[in-house]
This record gives structure tokens, C-alpha cells and sequence, in this order.
């Protein structure tokens, strides 16, 4: 008899951790959702962007790109 309650106190550890980790992992899921970005949101460019300078060229031409 002493058996069976040790089985069903593991039983009930485990189905405890497998309900924890499924609804962290829907948390999870629904704050990515939440949070996608959609085509009408403007991009803020900082910087001077990409300049092909001469090492650069140096670069592409050793590469032979």
C-alpha cells in the first residue's frame, strides 16, 4: 500500500511540472503575438547607412565579389 501513495505523489509532481511548463510556453506565445509588427510601421534609419568606401573595394576585390 505504501507503494501506491508514492506513485501518486509523483503522478501529481509531474502533472504539475507539465501544466507549469504549457502555460509558460502560452505566455509566452501570446505576448510574442502581441507584440508583431505590421507593413505601415515606419522605420527610423539613424546613421549614415551602408558607404562602399575604399577598403571596402579593397575588400570586394580581394574576395572577388
Amino acid at each position: 500500500m505504501t507503494d501506491n501513495k508514492e506513485k501518486t505523489g509523483v503522478e501529481d509532481r509531474r502533472d504539475f511540472l507539465k501544466k507549469a511548463a504549457l502555460s509558460v510556453a502560452a505566455a509566452g506565445t501570446a505576448a510574442v503575438a502581441s507584440k508583431t509588427a505590421s507593413a505601415d510601421d515606419a522605420l527610423e534609419v539613424t546613421g549614415s547607412g551602408y558607404r562602399e568606401t575604399d577598403h571596402v573595394k579593397a575588400f570586394y576585390k580581394s574576395a572577388r565579389f
